[in-house]
């Protein structure tokens, strides 16, 4: 999962347009030199258009926004098919965006 920090949005958004476009061709190249071990991917809406629903006590509880407010929100991810947490964790050490990756195995 691809993690965003307030100071990274704000960097992103003081960007030129050309430095962005730059910034997003770099992702693409990293999408592409790892496409061997890419099943799926997606990019997140913002975390304000979130839609959250707790199912605790006497019936289920619909709020807008994040589950949790915090300065980190996970923007986007990417599934990979990989041997062992050793080779995951050689793609995610070149991701070129948001400086915070987390990594969990599926089921």
């Amino acid at each position: 999962m691809f993690v965003e920090t307030e100071q990274f949005a704000r960097e992103l958004e003081a960007m030129t347009e050309s430095e962005r476009q730059a910034a997003f061709e770099r992702v693409g190249r990293w999408f592409a030199d790892h496409a061997a071990h890419i099943t799926h991917h997606a990019h997140l809406r913002p975390a304000e258009t979130a839609t959250t629903v707790r199912l605790e006590g006497a019936g289920p509880i619909v709020t807008d926004g994040p589950f949790v407010e915090g300065k980190e929100v996970v923007s986007g991810y990417a599934e990979v098919d990989v041997e062992d947490l050793d080779q995951a964790l050689a793609i995610a050490r070149d991701w070129p965006a948001c400086p915070v990756v987390e990594i969990r195995p599926i089921d």
